[in-house]
């Protein structure tokens, strides 16, 4: 059994799949681009696109009843490798140790031409 996580705190999804998933006692969160999803705007700051990709995020944890304290891996795509550091300190803001397992790529485009996308697997 799996059940869909929708909520109107993030943006909607732009193609064929879902905000977020629940099978087997885990969410599985869609990657997150930093669309502000009362003003449908994205800023041009990429610690500002860092923290509305992670409250995006936020808003799904919330309506699947769960939180950052029960996140287990993230997996975050971003277009240029010299903004790790500025993503990594809003990342880590969110979360206390242990810390989830991570996997960072840099890739050549994500959808709106942002500059982030996170993506994040927790208990529920």
């Amino acid at each position: 059994m799996k059940k869909q996580i929708a909520t109107d705190k993030a943006p909607k999804a732009i193609g064929p799949y879902s905000q977020a998933i629940i099978a087997n006692g885990m969410l599985y969160v869609s990657g997150q681009i930093p669309v502000n999803p009362t003003t449908g705007e994205v800023s041009s700051d990429i610690s500002e696109q860092t923290k509305q990709s992670m409250e995006n995020i936020k808003a799904i944890l919330t309506e699947a009843g769960t939180d950052f304290t029960k996140v287990v891996r993230c997996g975050i795509f971003i277009k240029n490798m010299d903004d790790f550091a500025k993503i990594n300190e809003v990342y880590g803001s969110y979360f206390t140790e242990p810390y989830p397992a991570r996997a960072t790529v840099e890739v050549a485009r994500l959808p709106k031409d942002v500059l982030v996308e996170i993506e994040a697997m927790a208990i529920v």
